[in-house]
């Protein structure tokens, strides 16, 4: 099997910052173990940014983005060292690999981050990935990398997704403030649960929290990989999940697979704005497939630009769909309502074409 792992920066540093070498190890021997097996696995690491406020003797993390981009440069070659001392205790050659969401939006960067990992995975390396916070360009919005994790996964086309937290899984309640919360074992691919709202970040050194692990699940369950969420602390934890032992929470995929674009414009995309449309608009969405089309747009809400993410809703409050915007708020607008012939003027005649839209009650 192919396998991804992925283990955050909660987990990976102590209170401090300083990269936590017992952790590390214990992924290291996790991995081995799965290589002696005949598994190919692929890493995903946060901990550079919490790294660089250790490197520099900081006693707090700042919050400025140009600061924890600066951060993360001081810190990621600390991360790899860590990595490099522990998996050289099993001859195995761990290998850096850098992304940003760029990386997966465009087509032929997405193919050659793809052909660059599986020739490492040929090679008999193990890639460690993560995000390339110190070059991005926007806000660094993986934070835990469950996201990146989860595209990922799609990418390489892996067959399963293993989410190390510092939680043992998903809880029907926060177990920290609720006595009788319970672990979830098995959530099905059209489960409620995964799209449950709960908790933010759970500690100041990570950004991820249980609302993005599920948004991972989700992302890796629409593209056929089985997901598990289960505790760090747990130093079998990633072989119980392969041999489907009792384990944390267990994802299981979904029958209907999205692309890696539409993945991102459902899941991990940034929200502009949203437009409101009519049961008919809907109707025509849901059972036809079609781009939507201003004349079933009844209310433009916030303001966005061509290219940005926004929501589909219908006048009950219930988002429809997701989709990347062909016209700016302005345009959408001056065109809602507007039959196709009336808005030709505006150089576009599509809210959101169809090949840039996911309906999610498709799935």
């Amino acid at each position: 099997m192919r396998i991804v792992i992925k283990i955050g920066s909660s987990s990976l540093t102590d209170d401090a910052g300083r990269i936590n070498t017992h952790m590390i190890r214990s992924v290291a021997e996790q991995v081995a173990q799965a290589r002696e097996l005949g598994h190919e696995v692929v890493v995903v690491t946060s901990g550079a940014v919490a790294a660089g406020v250790a490197g520099l003797s900081l006693t707090e993390r700042p919050s400025d983005v140009g600061t924890l981009q600066a951060l993360s440069a001081v810190g990621q070659p600390l991360l790899m060292a860590a990595y490099h001392t522990e998996l050289a205790t099993y001859g195995v050659t761990p290998a850096q690999v850098l992304l940003v969401p760029f990386d997966f939006v465009d087509r032929t960067q997405y193919l050659h981050a793809r052909s660059t990992i599986e020739k490492l995975l040929e090679l008999g390396c193990v890639p460690i990935v993560n995000e390339n916070d110190a070059l991005a360009n926007d806000e660094i919005r993986y934070g835990d990398n469950d996201h990146l994790s989860a595209l990922l996964s799609h990418l390489v086309a892996a067959d399963v997704l293993i989410l190390l937290t510092d939680t043992e899984g998903l809880y029907t309640a926060d177990p920290r403030s609720n006595s009788d919360a319970t672990i979830v074992r098995v959530v099905q691919a059209d489960d409620p649960l995964l799209s449950v709202t709960t908790s933010g970040a759970g500690t100041s050194r990570g950004s991820g929290g249980m609302a993005s692990k599920l948004a991972a699940a989700r992302i890796a369950s629409w593209s056929g990989v089985t997901a598990v969420i289960a505790s760090a602390q747990r130093t079998d934890a990633v072989l119980a999940a392969l041999n489907g032992e009792d384990v944390g929470t267990r994802f299981l995929p979904h029958d209907r697979h999205l692309s890696s674009r539409k993945l991102w414009i459902a899941f991990a995309s940034e929200i502009s704005g949203a437009v409101v449309i009519d049961d008919g608009a809907r109707e025509a969405l849901l059972s036809k497939g079609t781009s939507l089309l201003p004349a079933g747009v009844v209310k433009v809400n916030g303001v966005f630009e061509l290219g940005s993410t926004i929501e589909v809703i219908d006048v009950h409050g219930t988002v429809v769909a997701r989709g990347m915007a062909a016209m700016s708020s302005q345009q959408a607008e001056q065109a809602r309502g507007k039959k196709t012939v009336d808005v030709a003027e505006l150089g576009v005649v599509e809210v959101v074409h169809r090949d840039d839209l996911v309906v999610f009650s498709q799935f």
